[in-house]
Protein backbone atom coordinates (compact mmCIF):
# COMPACT_ATOMS: atom_id res chain seq x y z
CA UNK A 1 0.00 0.00 0.00
CA UNK A 2 1.10 3.57 -0.72
CA UNK A 3 0.16 6.93 0.74
CA UNK A 4 -2.48 8.62 -1.40
CA UNK A 5 -3.35 12.30 -1.57
CA UNK A 6 -6.99 13.09 -0.91
CA UNK A 7 -7.46 14.73 -4.31
CA UNK A 8 -6.28 11.53 -6.01
CA UNK A 9 -8.52 9.20 -4.01
CA UNK A 10 -11.40 7.14 -5.38
CA UNK A 11 -13.54 7.18 -2.24
CA UNK A 12 -16.13 4.83 -3.74
CA UNK A 13 -13.57 2.03 -3.28
CA UNK A 14 -13.83 2.56 0.45
CA UNK A 15 -17.57 3.03 0.74
CA UNK A 16 -19.29 0.94 -1.94
CA UNK A 17 -18.98 -2.77 -1.27
CA UNK A 18 -20.59 -5.59 -3.17
CA UNK A 19 -21.58 -8.98 -1.78
CA UNK A 20 -21.93 -10.38 -5.28
CA UNK A 21 -25.24 -10.67 -7.07
CA UNK A 22 -27.48 -8.74 -4.70
CA UNK A 23 -30.67 -9.68 -6.56
CA UNK A 24 -29.78 -13.36 -6.30
CA UNK A 25 -29.06 -13.06 -2.58
CA UNK A 26 -32.31 -11.18 -2.01
CA UNK A 27 -34.22 -14.01 -3.70
CA UNK A 28 -32.47 -16.70 -1.65
CA UNK A 29 -33.37 -14.87 1.53
CA UNK A 30 -36.93 -14.35 0.36
CA UNK A 31 -37.28 -18.08 -0.27
CA UNK A 32 -36.03 -18.85 3.25
CA UNK A 33 -38.46 -16.38 4.80
CA UNK A 34 -41.33 -17.86 2.83
CA UNK A 35 -40.49 -21.38 3.98
CA UNK A 36 -40.45 -20.38 7.64
CA UNK A 37 -43.67 -18.44 7.27
CA UNK A 38 -45.53 -21.38 5.73
CA UNK A 39 -43.77 -24.42 7.21
CA UNK A 40 -42.76 -23.12 10.64
CA UNK A 41 -40.55 -25.25 12.86
CA UNK A 42 -40.22 -28.02 10.30
CA UNK A 43 -38.46 -25.60 7.96
CA UNK A 44 -36.30 -24.37 10.85
CA UNK A 45 -35.11 -27.93 11.47
CA UNK A 46 -34.44 -28.63 7.81
CA UNK A 47 -32.61 -25.38 7.09
CA UNK A 48 -30.46 -25.70 10.21
CA UNK A 49 -29.48 -29.21 9.15
CA UNK A 50 -28.67 -27.93 5.65
CA UNK A 51 -26.66 -24.86 6.64
CA UNK A 52 -25.23 -25.74 10.06
CA UNK A 53 -25.17 -29.56 9.83
CA UNK A 54 -27.04 -29.77 13.14
CA UNK A 55 -30.09 -31.93 13.93
CA UNK A 56 -32.17 -29.72 16.22
CA UNK A 57 -34.62 -32.57 16.83
CA UNK A 58 -31.83 -34.30 18.74
CA UNK A 59 -30.05 -31.32 20.32
CA UNK A 60 -33.18 -29.29 21.00
CA UNK A 61 -34.16 -25.92 19.59
CA UNK A 62 -34.50 -24.09 22.90
CA UNK A 63 -31.67 -23.82 25.41
CA UNK A 64 -32.71 -25.40 28.68
CA UNK A 65 -31.94 -24.05 32.18
CA UNK A 66 -29.69 -27.08 32.68
CA UNK A 67 -27.58 -26.09 29.67
CA UNK A 68 -27.13 -22.59 31.08
CA UNK A 69 -26.20 -23.97 34.49
CA UNK A 70 -23.63 -26.25 32.89
CA UNK A 71 -22.19 -23.30 30.96
CA UNK A 72 -21.26 -21.62 34.24
CA UNK A 73 -19.10 -24.64 35.11
CA UNK A 74 -17.29 -24.35 31.77
CA UNK A 75 -16.04 -20.77 32.08
CA UNK A 76 -13.31 -19.57 34.41
CA UNK A 77 -13.69 -17.02 37.17
CA UNK A 78 -11.63 -14.44 35.28
CA UNK A 79 -14.08 -14.49 32.38
CA UNK A 80 -17.10 -14.32 34.67
CA UNK A 81 -15.58 -11.38 36.54
CA UNK A 82 -14.85 -9.60 33.26
CA UNK A 83 -18.41 -10.10 32.01
CA UNK A 84 -19.82 -8.73 35.25
CA UNK A 85 -17.54 -5.67 35.16
CA UNK A 86 -18.51 -4.99 31.55
CA UNK A 87 -22.18 -5.50 32.47
CA UNK A 88 -21.92 -2.90 35.23
CA UNK A 89 -20.28 -0.37 32.89
CA UNK A 90 -22.82 -0.92 30.10
CA UNK A 91 -25.76 -0.67 32.52
CA UNK A 92 -24.40 2.52 34.09
CA UNK A 93 -24.02 4.18 30.69
CA UNK A 94 -27.41 3.12 29.33
CA UNK A 95 -29.37 3.90 32.49
CA UNK A 96 -28.54 7.57 31.89
CA UNK A 97 -30.40 7.35 28.56
CA UNK A 98 -33.77 6.31 29.96
CA UNK A 99 -36.53 8.89 29.69
CA UNK A 100 -39.87 9.15 31.48
CA UNK A 101 -43.38 9.84 30.26
CA UNK A 102 -44.45 13.48 30.59
CA UNK A 103 -47.62 15.55 30.83
CA UNK A 104 -48.24 19.26 30.29
CA UNK A 105 -51.32 20.78 31.97
CA UNK A 106 -52.67 23.88 30.23
CA UNK A 107 -54.51 26.80 31.86
CA UNK A 108 -57.70 25.89 29.99
CA UNK A 109 -57.79 22.49 31.68
CA UNK A 110 -56.39 20.48 28.78
CA UNK A 111 -53.62 17.97 29.34
CA UNK A 112 -51.16 16.98 26.60
CA UNK A 113 -48.41 14.46 27.04
CA UNK A 114 -46.43 11.50 25.87
CA UNK A 115 -46.23 7.96 27.20
CA UNK A 116 -42.78 6.42 26.81
CA UNK A 117 -43.23 2.66 27.00
CA UNK A 118 -40.95 -0.35 26.61
CA UNK A 119 -41.60 -2.87 23.86
CA UNK A 120 -43.01 -6.11 25.26
CA UNK A 121 -40.97 -8.70 23.36
CA UNK A 122 -37.76 -8.24 21.36
CA UNK A 123 -35.40 -10.58 19.55
CA UNK A 124 -31.64 -10.19 19.57
CA UNK A 125 -29.40 -11.87 17.03
CA UNK A 126 -25.94 -12.96 18.17
CA UNK A 127 -23.45 -14.31 15.59
CA UNK A 128 -22.25 -17.76 16.54
CA UNK A 129 -20.87 -21.03 15.27
CA UNK A 130 -17.14 -21.36 15.92
CA UNK A 131 -16.69 -17.81 17.26
CA UNK A 132 -17.83 -16.45 20.62
CA UNK A 133 -19.47 -13.04 20.86
CA UNK A 134 -20.53 -12.60 24.49
CA UNK A 135 -19.96 -8.86 24.06
CA UNK A 136 -22.75 -8.75 21.45
CA UNK A 137 -25.09 -10.41 23.95
CA UNK A 138 -24.42 -7.72 26.54
CA UNK A 139 -24.67 -4.84 24.08
CA UNK A 140 -28.05 -5.96 22.74
CA UNK A 141 -29.72 -7.34 25.85
CA UNK A 142 -28.72 -4.81 28.51
CA UNK A 143 -30.25 -1.71 26.85
CA UNK A 144 -33.44 -3.74 26.39
CA UNK A 145 -33.39 -4.66 30.07
CA UNK A 146 -32.86 -1.02 31.07
CA UNK A 147 -35.79 -0.03 28.85
CA UNK A 148 -38.00 -2.49 30.74
CA UNK A 149 -38.57 -5.07 28.01
CA UNK A 150 -40.28 -8.09 29.60
CA UNK A 151 -39.23 -10.77 27.10
CA UNK A 152 -35.74 -10.74 25.57
CA UNK A 153 -35.36 -13.57 23.07
CA UNK A 154 -31.92 -14.51 21.79
CA UNK A 155 -31.14 -16.53 18.66
CA UNK A 156 -27.67 -17.71 17.70
CA UNK A 157 -26.33 -20.36 15.30
CA UNK A 158 -25.37 -23.64 17.00
CA UNK A 159 -21.96 -25.30 16.92
CA UNK A 160 -21.57 -28.63 15.14
CA UNK A 161 -22.49 -30.50 18.34
CA UNK A 162 -25.79 -28.64 18.64
CA UNK A 163 -24.74 -26.40 21.52
CA UNK A 164 -23.96 -22.73 21.99
CA UNK A 165 -20.65 -21.57 23.38
CA UNK A 166 -20.71 -21.46 27.20
CA UNK A 167 -19.38 -17.88 27.16
CA UNK A 168 -22.41 -16.79 25.16
CA UNK A 169 -24.85 -18.60 27.46
CA UNK A 170 -23.26 -17.10 30.57
CA UNK A 171 -23.37 -13.60 29.09
CA UNK A 172 -27.04 -14.13 28.21
CA UNK A 173 -27.87 -15.18 31.75
CA UNK A 174 -25.99 -12.23 33.21
CA UNK A 175 -27.75 -9.82 30.82
CA UNK A 176 -31.27 -11.01 31.63
CA UNK A 177 -32.13 -12.85 28.40
CA UNK A 178 -35.36 -14.76 28.99
CA UNK A 179 -35.33 -17.25 26.06
CA UNK A 180 -32.52 -18.66 23.92
CA UNK A 181 -32.85 -20.62 20.69
CA UNK A 182 -30.12 -22.47 18.81
CA UNK A 183 -30.85 -21.21 15.34
CA UNK A 184 -29.20 -18.62 13.11
CA UNK A 185 -29.19 -17.09 9.65
CA UNK A 186 -32.16 -15.74 7.72
CA UNK A 187 -34.30 -18.55 9.12
CA UNK A 188 -33.82 -17.24 12.67
CA UNK A 189 -34.87 -13.75 11.62
CA UNK A 190 -37.95 -15.18 9.93
CA UNK A 191 -38.91 -17.14 13.04
CA UNK A 192 -38.62 -14.02 15.19
CA UNK A 193 -40.63 -11.95 12.74
CA UNK A 194 -43.43 -14.36 11.83
CA UNK A 195 -43.39 -16.74 14.76
CA UNK A 196 -43.51 -20.54 14.76
CA UNK A 197 -45.02 -23.06 17.15
CA UNK A 198 -41.80 -23.06 19.21
CA UNK A 199 -40.73 -19.41 18.83
CA UNK A 200 -43.31 -16.68 19.39
CA UNK A 201 -42.98 -13.58 17.22
CA UNK A 202 -41.36 -10.42 18.56
CA UNK A 203 -41.92 -6.69 18.16
CA UNK A 204 -38.39 -5.78 17.13
CA UNK A 205 -35.16 -7.49 16.05
CA UNK A 206 -31.70 -6.12 16.82
CA UNK A 207 -28.13 -7.28 16.40
CA UNK A 208 -25.64 -7.66 13.57
CA UNK A 209 -25.14 -10.74 11.40
CA UNK A 210 -23.89 -11.84 8.01
CA UNK A 211 -25.35 -10.69 4.71
CA UNK A 212 -28.21 -13.22 4.91
CA UNK A 213 -29.19 -11.92 8.34
CA UNK A 214 -28.98 -8.32 7.15
CA UNK A 215 -31.11 -8.94 4.06
CA UNK A 216 -33.63 -10.91 6.12
CA UNK A 217 -33.97 -8.00 8.55
CA UNK A 218 -34.49 -5.70 5.59
CA UNK A 219 -37.27 -7.88 4.20
CA UNK A 220 -39.17 -8.40 7.48
CA UNK A 221 -39.11 -4.68 8.35
CA UNK A 222 -42.70 -3.57 8.57
CA UNK A 223 -43.85 -6.87 10.00
CA UNK A 224 -41.50 -6.07 12.88
CA UNK A 225 -39.18 -3.17 13.58
CA UNK A 226 -35.40 -3.52 13.27
CA UNK A 227 -32.48 -1.59 14.68
CA UNK A 228 -30.46 -1.00 11.49
CA UNK A 229 -28.94 -2.73 8.47
CA UNK A 230 -25.42 -3.42 9.68
CA UNK A 231 -22.59 -3.91 7.21
CA UNK A 232 -18.88 -4.74 7.50
CA UNK A 233 -16.85 -3.10 10.29
CA UNK A 234 -15.18 0.25 9.70
CA UNK A 235 -12.57 2.40 11.36
CA UNK A 236 -11.24 5.80 10.35
CA UNK A 237 -8.33 7.24 12.31
CA UNK A 238 -7.42 10.92 12.07
CA UNK A 239 -3.93 11.40 13.49
CA UNK A 240 -1.32 14.11 13.86
CA UNK A 241 2.41 13.95 14.54
CA UNK A 242 1.85 13.09 18.23
CA UNK A 243 0.45 9.66 17.28
CA UNK A 244 2.53 6.49 17.35
CA UNK A 245 2.68 4.27 14.25
CA UNK A 246 2.67 0.97 16.19
CA UNK A 247 -0.52 1.99 18.00
CA UNK A 248 -2.23 3.25 14.86
CA UNK A 249 -1.39 0.03 13.01
CA UNK A 250 -2.85 -2.06 15.83
CA UNK A 251 -6.04 0.00 15.79
CA UNK A 252 -6.46 -0.35 12.03
CA UNK A 253 -5.96 -4.11 12.19
CA UNK A 254 -8.42 -4.43 15.06
CA UNK A 255 -11.16 -3.82 12.48
CA UNK A 256 -9.48 -5.36 9.45
CA UNK A 257 -9.44 -8.75 11.19
CA UNK A 258 -13.25 -8.75 11.44
CA UNK A 259 -14.10 -9.27 7.80
CA UNK A 260 -12.58 -9.26 4.31
CA UNK A 261 -14.90 -6.33 3.55
CA UNK A 262 -13.91 -4.30 6.63
CA UNK A 263 -12.56 -0.77 6.13
CA UNK A 264 -9.42 0.50 7.86
CA UNK A 265 -8.54 4.08 6.93
CA UNK A 266 -5.78 6.30 8.28
CA UNK A 267 -5.91 10.03 7.58
CA UNK A 268 -3.17 12.49 8.48
CA UNK A 269 -1.41 15.67 7.31
CA UNK A 270 1.88 13.98 8.29
CA UNK A 271 3.23 11.92 5.38
CA UNK A 272 6.03 10.37 7.45
CA UNK A 273 3.49 9.12 9.98
CA UNK A 274 1.40 7.56 7.22
CA UNK A 275 4.41 5.79 5.69
CA UNK A 276 5.67 4.48 9.04
CA UNK A 277 2.20 3.20 9.92
CA UNK A 278 1.92 1.33 6.61
CA UNK A 279 5.24 -0.37 7.41
CA UNK A 280 4.01 -1.16 10.91
CA UNK A 281 0.79 -2.70 9.58
CA UNK A 282 2.84 -5.05 7.40
CA UNK A 283 5.01 -6.01 10.36
CA UNK A 284 2.05 -6.72 12.63
CA UNK A 285 0.18 -8.64 9.95
CA UNK A 286 2.99 -11.22 9.85
CA UNK A 287 1.99 -12.93 13.11
CA UNK A 288 -1.70 -12.06 13.27
CA UNK A 289 -3.85 -15.21 13.65
CA UNK A 290 -6.50 -13.91 11.23
CA UNK A 291 -3.84 -12.68 8.79
CA UNK A 292 -5.65 -13.74 5.59
CA UNK A 293 -8.84 -11.89 6.49
CA UNK A 294 -7.02 -8.82 7.78
CA UNK A 295 -4.67 -8.61 4.81
CA UNK A 296 -7.54 -8.90 2.34
CA UNK A 297 -9.44 -6.10 4.09
CA UNK A 298 -6.34 -3.91 4.33
CA UNK A 299 -5.37 -4.35 0.69
CA UNK A 300 -8.88 -3.90 -0.74
CA UNK A 301 -10.55 -1.47 1.66
CA UNK A 302 -7.67 0.06 3.58
CA UNK A 303 -6.11 3.43 2.86
CA UNK A 304 -3.50 5.89 4.09
CA UNK A 305 -4.68 9.33 3.00
CA UNK A 306 -2.60 12.51 3.07
CA UNK A 307 -4.59 15.69 3.77
CA UNK A 308 -3.49 19.31 4.00
CA UNK A 309 -4.47 19.70 7.65
CA UNK A 310 -6.75 18.30 10.37
CA UNK A 311 -9.59 20.52 9.15
CA UNK A 312 -9.57 18.78 5.79
CA UNK A 313 -9.25 15.42 7.52
CA UNK A 314 -12.36 16.10 9.58
CA UNK A 315 -14.24 17.06 6.45
CA UNK A 316 -13.31 13.72 4.92
CA UNK A 317 -14.35 11.85 8.07
CA UNK A 318 -17.75 13.55 8.07
CA UNK A 319 -18.15 12.66 4.41
CA UNK A 320 -17.36 8.96 4.98
CA UNK A 321 -19.35 8.82 8.27
CA UNK A 322 -17.40 5.89 9.74
CA UNK A 323 -18.68 3.39 12.25
CA UNK A 324 -15.64 4.00 14.50
CA UNK A 325 -13.79 7.32 14.39
CA UNK A 326 -10.55 7.74 16.33
CA UNK A 327 -9.20 11.25 16.91
CA UNK A 328 -5.57 10.54 17.82
CA UNK A 329 -4.42 14.13 18.01
CA UNK A 330 -2.82 16.40 20.57
CA UNK A 331 -6.07 18.15 21.56
CA UNK A 332 -8.95 15.83 20.64
CA UNK A 333 -11.64 17.79 22.51
CA UNK A 334 -10.75 20.86 20.46
CA UNK A 335 -11.97 19.02 17.36
CA UNK A 336 -14.87 17.06 18.85
CA UNK A 337 -17.40 19.83 18.20
CA UNK A 338 -16.73 19.58 14.46
CA UNK A 339 -17.60 15.89 14.27
CA UNK A 340 -20.95 15.48 12.53
CA UNK A 341 -21.11 11.91 11.27
CA UNK A 342 -19.74 8.93 13.20
CA UNK A 343 -21.12 5.94 15.07
CA UNK A 344 -18.71 6.39 17.97
CA UNK A 345 -15.82 8.79 18.54
CA UNK A 346 -12.69 7.70 20.41
CA UNK A 347 -10.62 10.59 21.76
CA UNK A 348 -6.86 10.38 22.29
CA UNK A 349 -4.34 7.57 22.15
CA UNK A 350 -5.61 5.90 25.32
CA UNK A 351 -9.06 5.27 23.83
CA UNK A 352 -8.48 2.53 21.24
CA UNK A 353 -11.56 1.11 19.55
CA UNK A 354 -11.66 -2.19 21.51
CA UNK A 355 -12.28 -0.19 24.70
CA UNK A 356 -15.67 0.65 23.23
CA UNK A 357 -16.21 -2.83 21.83
CA UNK A 358 -16.05 -4.52 25.19
CA UNK A 359 -15.86 -2.47 28.29
CA UNK A 360 -16.30 1.30 28.49
CA UNK A 361 -20.11 1.25 28.44
CA UNK A 362 -21.32 2.88 25.19
CA UNK A 363 -22.91 0.46 22.76
CA UNK A 364 -20.84 -1.27 20.10
CA UNK A 365 -23.79 -1.90 17.76
CA UNK A 366 -23.15 1.06 15.50
CA UNK A 367 -24.29 2.38 12.09
CA UNK A 368 -22.09 1.40 9.15
CA UNK A 369 -21.80 2.07 5.44
CA UNK A 370 -22.23 5.82 5.80
CA UNK A 371 -25.53 5.48 7.68
CA UNK A 372 -24.04 7.33 10.66
CA UNK A 373 -25.29 10.37 8.73
CA UNK A 374 -28.77 9.55 10.03
CA UNK A 375 -28.62 6.50 12.34
CA UNK A 376 -27.63 6.31 15.99
CA UNK A 377 -25.92 3.56 18.00
CA UNK A 378 -28.13 0.95 19.63
CA UNK A 379 -29.53 2.56 22.80
CA UNK A 380 -32.37 2.43 25.31
CA UNK A 381 -34.71 4.32 22.97
CA UNK A 382 -34.23 1.49 20.46
CA UNK A 383 -36.38 -0.67 22.74
CA UNK A 384 -39.05 1.90 23.58
CA UNK A 385 -42.01 3.46 21.80
CA UNK A 386 -43.88 6.72 22.32
CA UNK A 387 -47.64 7.23 22.57
CA UNK A 388 -49.16 10.71 22.29
CA UNK A 389 -51.74 11.72 24.94
CA UNK A 390 -54.49 14.31 24.27
CA UNK A 391 -57.07 15.38 26.86
CA UNK A 392 -58.85 18.50 25.53
CA UNK A 393 -61.10 20.43 27.89
CA UNK A 394 -64.55 21.79 26.94
CA UNK A 395 -63.15 25.31 27.03
CA UNK A 396 -60.34 24.39 24.65
CA UNK A 397 -62.62 22.59 22.18
CA UNK A 398 -65.10 25.46 22.17
CA UNK A 399 -62.27 27.87 21.43
CA UNK A 400 -60.64 25.79 18.68
CA UNK A 401 -63.63 24.05 17.05
CA UNK A 402 -64.10 26.55 14.23
CA UNK A 403 -60.41 26.46 13.27
CA UNK A 404 -60.30 22.66 13.34
CA UNK A 405 -63.46 22.34 11.25
CA UNK A 406 -62.12 24.86 8.75
CA UNK A 407 -58.88 22.88 8.43
CA UNK A 408 -60.81 19.62 7.91
CA UNK A 409 -63.04 21.08 5.19
CA UNK A 410 -60.05 22.51 3.33
CA UNK A 411 -58.81 18.91 3.12
CA UNK A 412 -62.21 17.70 1.92
CA UNK A 413 -62.96 15.71 5.08
CA UNK A 414 -66.47 16.77 6.09
CA UNK A 415 -66.93 14.06 8.71
CA UNK A 416 -63.85 15.31 10.52
CA UNK A 417 -65.38 18.77 10.76
CA UNK A 418 -68.74 17.41 11.92
CA UNK A 419 -67.07 15.32 14.67
CA UNK A 420 -65.83 18.56 16.20
CA UNK A 421 -68.99 20.59 15.60
CA UNK A 422 -71.22 17.89 17.13
CA UNK A 423 -69.61 18.66 20.48
CA UNK A 424 -69.77 22.41 19.94
CA UNK A 425 -73.55 22.20 19.68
Amino acid sequence: MKVEKLEDMNLSRLTRKSYGNDAELEQRVSDILSRIRHEGDEALYQLTETFDKVNLRESGLKVSPAETEQAYTQVDEAFLSTVRQARANILSYHEKQKRSSWFDAKEDGSVLGQLILPLKRVGIYVPGGTAAYPSSVLMNALPAAVAGVEEIVMVSPPRSDGTLLPEVLVAAAEAGVTEIYKVGGAQAIAALAYGTKEIASVDKITGPGNIYVTLAKKQVFGTVDIDMLAGPSEILVLADDTARPEELAADLLSQAEHDRLASAILVSPDQALLEKTIQEVERQLADLPRVEIARSAWENYGAAILVQDLEEGLGLANQIAPEHFELVVAEPFRWLGRVRNAGAVFLGRFSPEPVGDYFAGPNHVLPTGGTARFYSPLNVDTFMKKVSVINYSEEALTRDAQAIAHFARREGLEAHARAVEARKK
